[in-house]
């Protein structure tokens, strides 16, 4: 039987008053944000000022560059369709043809496909980049949302929010070789460096799940973080990143309005961040230096500083913040 470890918090964070960060950025440093009911993309530059509103098809949610960070692609679940934004002109360039309602989508390794959650068909669809076409619909529990695909091409994990599961999908079969039973409503995945681990948000039941990719069997106790003055029903986990040495993980709380910073090894909270309303999606620099952090229902960004562990400036953004990437 899985049992729960609960992490509680001994005191709210506090936000701290500190210099507006700067990225060191190798690219252009540029912070994208997709505004679910904005229907845009905002840019802001390293100071955090908007330099650009891209407008683009309705209900911007996921985003991922490709491997050379030239172009930005945005999943808009209302005109089912992936937006392609040019990086250098900051301009829709083109629109790739989904099923109804696309969530969240991952490239394969050599970027010639994109496999999509399409949230109202309840199928996993695979798109040929160069055609355009699907060549994959795989059959999902209801509403299905996270796609993490593994490094090496061959296995895909998908979630679905009503089903309760994780789908395990053989990528050259187009099938499902097992449905693992996680929490309510899971939503986004992590996997760890060493690829041992994938990380489960599960929103309703305010827990993480911890996959062994070796076995596909959970691993563990589930866990459950609190924020000091919250309630456990109150939590609501979604968006996750994970330093690139594998010892931190950033967990946003959603309704909780913290992030948790956890020691990925032991599972004990480093810090409760306290950010903006609904925390959403979180975002690393590459010099893992500053988090950036969606939320949702107070239409802004958060920066936190890792040194620290605190929020150190929020930036309205426009309405209902879902993803945040870097250019860095």
């Amino acid at each position: 039987m899985i049992t729960r470890r609960t992490f509680v918090a001994t005191a709210t964070a506090l936000i701290a008053a500190s210099a507006v960060p700067r990225a060191a950025a190798k690219g252009t440093g540029m912070i994208f944000v997709s505004t679910e009911k904005g229907n845009e993309v905002v840019v802001l530059d390293q100071s955090l000022a908007v330099v650009k509103r891209i407008a683009t098809s309705r209900r911007p949610r996921d985003m991922h560059f490709n491997a050379a960070k030239e172009l930005l692609y945005v999943a808009c679940g209302d005109d089912d369709t992936i937006d392609v934004i040019d990086v250098a002109s900051l301009e829709v360039v083109d629109s790739i043809p989904t099923g109804p309602s696309p969530e969240v989508f991952a490239f394969s390794p050599d970027e010639k496909m994109i496999y999509v959650s399409n949230e109202e068909d309840s199928r996993l669809e695979a798109i040929d980049l160069a055609t355009r076409v699907s060549v994959q619909q795989i059959p999902t529990g209801a509403e299905p949302e996270g796609v993490l695909l593994m490094p090496d091409g061959k296995t895909a994990y998908v979630t679905s929010e009503v089903a309760d599961m994780v789908h395990v999908i053989d990528t050259t079969t187009g099938a499902v070789s097992k449905n693992i039973l996680v929490g309510t409503r899971p939503r986004r995945f992590i996997l760890t460096p060493d690829q041992s681990e994938l990380w489960v948000s599960c929103e309703l039941s305010s827990e993480i799940y911890i996959i062994d990719t070796a076995t596909n069997e959970i691993k563990g106790d589930s866990l459950i973080y609190v924020p000091d003055g919250f309630r456990e029903e109150d939590v609501t986990p979604v968006g996750m990143a994970i330093t690139k040495d594998g010892s931190k993980i950033l967990l946003s709380l959603g309704r909780a309005n913290h992030v948790a910073i956890i020691d990925a090894r032991t599972h004990e909270v480093l810090s409760y961040v306290l950010v903006g309303k609904r925390a959403w999606s979180v975002d690393l620099t590459s010099d893992e230096k500053f988090a950036y952090v969606a939320n949702g229902l107070s239409d802004d960004i958060t920066v936190i500083d890792m040194a620290s562990m605190k929020a150190v400036k929020s930036v309205p953004v426009g309405r209902v913040p879902h993803s945040v990437l870097i250019d860095d």
